[in-house]
């Protein structure tokens, strides 16, 4: 296993912290605004919660869920039975090789600039993590690729894919001579930033333009720690192949993987509630301008990040070192996570998730800088 990386940044967290008026924290993305009161209420009403909640989910949840992929996602017709709360969904992608069943000699693909779990997941279960970004030509021809994870809007990049491309990952999936799953991280789908995402949306796996209708094969993870701020109640989901949603669900009773109950009431109320989302989303923009404007005032270049809730940064001038980078940053008090973490040694993260406060004490460093 790798070492766990956030560990490494703390030599510069106390640099930045020394810096008059202290740091301003741009490097997990942890969301920081109020859970919303509608959540909460929610999640205080099933309090009284002295039985064991269902792996499975309550039916109303899983109608939730399929009520909002009709209306967030353009997915229709979706099965309740094919929809499975998670612990979050990190777990579910650390985990999800193992509970198929993947072992030595079986390889997952994953986004070369990705989030790490992906490669550590396939790691805990004995395979062989790939990191590419042209799944479509890692597959082709080949028996020993199991797993395929897409990551859109991706984190750490916010890298889109389109309609075309999803389709080609799962025709080439759905060709090849051994079965392939193909599972889409699709945590940030609500926050599109450019076009034609913004008006459009993000499209899912799960999307009938990329299936023709059947999802045998794909799976969906979404999460709702962004759209709806709460990282702290270990809320999310898988949808998609009924078949293979029974194979999860199989295992996670047997080990007892459950979301508990208060927690599947709050998911509930919150995937039904767009109000808030919305507003969130209005919070995440502004200080996305914010910072990105600061960026580019000071001599760094923002690429990609058309979707999702970070930046992808680096200097304008030359191919440094995200480390120095992270170390410029420091400097000047404001803490970022180096693209080393994910794949990248050129970029930094940037995340949007800071108060509005310390958002303009960012710019305000970067402009002075």
């Amino acid at each position: 296993m790798p070492d766990f990386p956030w560990d490494t940044l703390t030599p510069f967290a106390d640099v930045a912290r020394a810096f008059p008026g202290g740091i301003v924290d741009l490097s997990v993305g942890t969301p920081v605004d109020p859970t919303p009161e509608v959540v909460r209420q929610a999640l205080a009403d099933a309090a009284d919660s002295p039985g064991y909640p269902t792996t499975h989910g309550t039916p109303a949840l899983r109608h939730a869920v399929v009520d909002w992929f009709a209306r967030r996602r353009g997915v229709r017709g979706l099965d309740p039975a094919a929809v499975l709360p998670t612990v979050g969904s990190k777990e579910l992608v650390a985990f999800l090789p193992s509970l198929l069943g993947l072992g030595a000699g079986d390889v997952v693909l994953h986004p070369s600039a990705a989030y790490p779990t992906y490669d550590v997941g396939a790691r805990l279960a004995g395979a062989t993590p790939e990191p590419t970004d042209d799944p479509v030509s890692r597959l082709t021809g080949r028996t020993d690729v199991r797993l395929v994870w897409l990551n859109s809007p991706g984190n750490p990049d916010g890298s889109v894919l389109g309609v075309d491309q999803l389709r080609a990952v799962v025709d080439t999936a759905r060709a090849s001579a051994q079965p392939v799953v193909v599972a889409s991280d699709e945590c940030y789908a609500e926050l599109g930033w450019d076009e034609p995402w913004a008006s459009s949306g993000v499209p899912s796996i799960l999307d009938p333009r990329v299936t023709g209708g059947d999802l045998t094969g794909l799976l969906a993870v979404y999460s709702l720690s962004k759209q709806s701020n709460l990282a702290g109640y270990r809320a999310a989901f898988v949808a998609g192949d009924p078949a293979l949603v029974a194979q999860l669900l199989e295992v996670r009773k047997h080990a007892g993987m459950i979301v508990p109950g208060p927690v599947q009431a709050a998911m509930t109320v919150a995937l039904a509630d767009d109000a808030h989302v919305a507003a969130q989303r209005a919070v995440y923009g502004r200080r996305r301008r914010v910072l990105r404007a600061a960026f580019e005032s000071a001599g760094y270049v923002v690429d990609r990040s058309h979707a999702g809730l970070y930046l992808w940064v680096r200097p304008e001038a030359g191919d440094q070192d995200s480390w120095a980078t992270v170390a410029d940053l420091a400097s000047v008090g404001i803490l970022a996570a180096p693209g080393a973490f994910y794949g990248d040694p050129v970029h930094v993260r940037v995340a949007l998730t800071a108060p509005d406060e310390r958002i303009a004490e960012a710019s305000a460093r970067l402009s002075g800088a």
